[in-house]
């Protein structure tokens, strides 16, 4: 376990006296979660440690936005990517600083720059009553702790001990929809550290999905002098939609019958009054989306769980690629890729992978037909993992093994109440360790993007710093 000092008061061990709040994972969540729980440490003068945990080393970036790539974009404007909420401009303000003023579709690259500044900024501020240490390992277990500190996580021949911990371990890593060679030209897991560094070697790529990571994928295997050509394969074909951006300034307010209430909702009402929106706005549908967004946690929650499994099963792709799009820069270069017979999309289901004399043979089934691709390359691209109880996640398998954790009714993520609380496999929601973001996606559906998971992490925060304070206030049990 390596601890990394990112500044001259970071990267030290927290002090052996005062709270101690770990936080599983460095990425967008754990940054968050970082970030705010520094400001409402420093706003109700609680002395607090924090401890920033992430496998990989990539504190402030995660998954998301480890990437170098230049081409590699947020696929939000910026206008709407700010960290702080009741701050709106935070990013834009940050970004003109930064030199990038003008650009509404920030590299994501940049956009890790902007979270890592923002922590640095947070613990400045909040210094000396509260501090951050970055650790590099993997948690592999949480057992209760010794006299005075609730939890004992265990790290690969280490453990710290902590008051509280959040789970803000992100997007699942994808599985593949089948079997595939153990070969080093499969790529399971196209963002793990280095897994498509020798994937541009003029060989023709195969990608397993056809959504926002396989876009990814192609920029990067096809930038510079590539001749790299890509076939990328879903059973449905569908590409995201293009961006259109902000919308113009005294755009129209669009309201749904269906937020008019609080009650129980059925699919086919929702859907009803999402197509005729739609229908009546053609030029401004994604206006009609982007309204619906705020609300769509509360919407899901009050969605029949049957009605939530047939969303899944049959509408999910379909709003996947409206809502989740592209930037247009993006886009004009999957279309010159496209033009240039660099990027074809197959529509079909991958049977059948194979490889003899380093050489990849693809099936692709299709109605009817059956088409076979060679390929020098196999990424898959098809999203997060969409089965908690498959996961291989040691600190999730055990969590889940020992009962101290469960999935939730769609098996998407992890079992939380409304504050973030991870219910055990009673329904008993825990006192010490809590979720947020994409493990709550089987909850609230719409929680994997920058906006909920700021909201999310505000509130968390200011739950347990309130926590935090009751159980040292001087003459407290704890």
């Amino acid at each position: 376990m390596t601890i990394l000092p990112r500044s001259p008061a970071r990267g030290q061990r927290p002090a052996a006296r005062g709270p101690v709040v770990a936080i599983i994972g460095g990425g967008a969540s754990g940054t968050l979660t970082a970030v705010h729980l520094l400001r409402a440490a420093a706003g109700q003068h609680c002395p607090l440690r924090i401890v920033l945990i992430d496998r990989h080393g990539r504190h402030g970036l995660g998954r998301a936005y480890a990437t170098s790539h230049p081409d590699h974009l947020l696929n939000a404007p910026a206008a709407r990517m700010s960290a702080l909420d009741g701050q709106p401009d935070h990013l834009t303000r940050w970004a003109a600083a930064a030199g990038l003023a003008g650009q509404e579709f920030l590299p994501r690259h940049a956009y890790g720059r902007y979270l890592c500044d923002l922590l640095a900024d947070a613990e400045r501020q909040a210094q000396p009553l509260a501090r951050v240490a970055d650790i590099t390992g993997e948690v592999v277990a949480i057992r209760p702790g010794p006299e005075g500190r609730p939890l004992r996580l265990a790290l690969a021949g280490d453990c710290l001990d902590a008051d509280l911990a959040v789970l803000a371990t992100g997007h699942p890593p994808p599985r593949p929809p089948l079997e595939l060679p153990d070969s080093p030209r499969c790529v399971p897991d196209p963002w793990a550290p280095g897994a498509l560094a020798a994937v541009r070697d003029g060989g023709p790529v195969v990608v397993l999905g056809t959504g926002l990571t396989m876009l990814d994928v192609a920029t990067a295997v096809t930038s510079g002098r590539s001749r790299t050509a890509v076939r990328a394969v879903s059973r449905h074909g569908l590409l995201p939609q293009v961006h259109r951006g902000m919308p113009a300034p005294g755009s129209e307010t669009i309201w749904l019958p269906v937020l008019s209430d609080s009650g129980p909702v059925r699919l086919a009402d929702l859907l009803w009054q999402v197509r005729t929106a739609m229908t009546s706005r053609p030029q401004h549908w994604q206006d009609v989306l982007d309204a619906l967004r705020p609300h769509l946690p509360a919407l899901w929650q009050r969605l029949p769980v049957a009605d939530q499994r047939l969303f899944l099963r049959h509408v999910a792709r379909y709003w996947e690629i409206h809502r989740h799009r592209m930037p247009p820069a993006t886009a004009q270069h999957l279309t010159r890729l496209r033009s240039t017979g660099r990027l074809t999309v197959h529509r079909g289901r991958v049977t059948a992978v194979t490889e003899q004399a380093g050489q990849l043979r693809v099936r692709v089934d299709q109605p009817g037909t059956t088409t076979e691709l060679a390929a020098g390359w196999l990424v898959n691209a098809t999203g997060p993992g969409a089965d908690l109880t498959a996961t291989t996640d040691p600190l999730l398998r055990d969590l889940l093994d020992r009962g101290q954790a469960r999935p939730d009714p769609h098996r998407l993520g992890l079992d939380a109440d409304p504050a973030g609380a991870v219910l055990d496999a009673a329904g008993t929601p825990s006192r010490t360790l809590f979720t947020l973001g994409p493990t709550l996606r089987g909850l609230r559906y719409e929680t994997t993007a920058i906006p909920e998971i700021r909201d999310q992490a505000a509130a968390l925060a200011t739950q347990l710093t309130e926590v935090i304070a009751a159980r040292y206030r001087p003459g407290s049990a704890a």
